[in-house]
């Protein structure tokens, strides 16, 4: 179960991936643009202003995140939907997927599927987070009663290799953000409160509250000594793979 408000943490942060990706997309004046992995909708909705001719469609597979999407009135359509079983329909001229291929096992597959399906000159832009050999997602694998997926994600290379293969033009790059998270007195680390809303999901999906919390002591304790305060700050360094791919 995806919670909006845990995921809303740290939003102007987890939102400058988004709109540095779709700032690559030289789309002009798209038909219909289609939001995969859309979450609660607010960066979904940015789509609408960039293109206001555009029929807007958030997809997402929780409940929970679509309903919170579709509470918002805006000129944007939200669906519960799976992204793996997803194939564009005909005037489907931009298709933006951010954070959220890392839960789709063989999404490069899908992706060049995709490049074959969409239109002639439409634009594929997607982003996945790289950080799965960062010290809180090692810890956490090695802490967690349930296995979690130890490299999700290609690389940048490999994504273009796939799309290029499929006959795409790639713009493919990596960046590091260094995100300086507050620390706050009383509250938990917040690399913690971040992983929390994504990469801890399945683990807290397995256990029971109990267990949860002693999987969270452990693992805090482990956080933070590899991400300690500095002048009320914690840096967090977060690498992400970015491809735009035009058809």
């Amino acid at each position: 179960m995806w919670d909006p408000a845990i995921y809303r943490r740290f939003g102007a942060e987890r939102s400058r991936p988004f709109f540095d990706l779709v700032a690559r997309i030289g789309a002009e004046r798209p038909r219909a643009v289609t939001d995969l992995g859309c979450g609660p909708g607010d960066l979904t909705r940015t789509l609408a202003g960039r293109w206001p001719g555009a029929r807007v469609t958030g997809i997402d597979s929780s409940a929970e995140m679509i309903a919170k999407a579709a509470a918002e009135a805006g000129p944007v359509e939200f669906r519960r939907g799976d992204i793996a079983g997803w194939s564009p329909e005909p005037d489907v001229d931009v298709v933006v997927t951010n954070a959220a291929l890392q839960w789709v096992p063989g999404h490069r597959e899908m992706l060049a599927r995709w490049v074959r399906e969409l239109p002639p000159g439409a634009w594929l832009a997607m982003q996945v987070p790289g950080n799965f050999d960062s010290p809180g997602h090692r810890a956490a694998r090695e802490l967690s009663p349930v296995g979690l997926r130890a490299d999700p994600v290609s690389d940048a290379a490999g994504y273009a290799e796939t799309l290029t293969a499929a006959g795409a033009s790639v713009d493919a790059w990596e960046t590091t953000y260094l995100h300086l998270l507050p620390w706050e007195t009383g509250q938990e680390h917040p690399v913690l409160r971040w992983m929390e809303g994504t990469a801890l999901r399945p683990v807290r999906a397995a256990l029971d509250d109990d267990a949860w919390a002693a999987f969270r002591a452990e693992l805090a304790e482990r956080i933070i000594a590899d991400h300690p305060e500095r002048h009320g700050l914690v840096a967090f360094p977060f690498r992400r793979i970015f491809v735009v791919a035009s058809i």
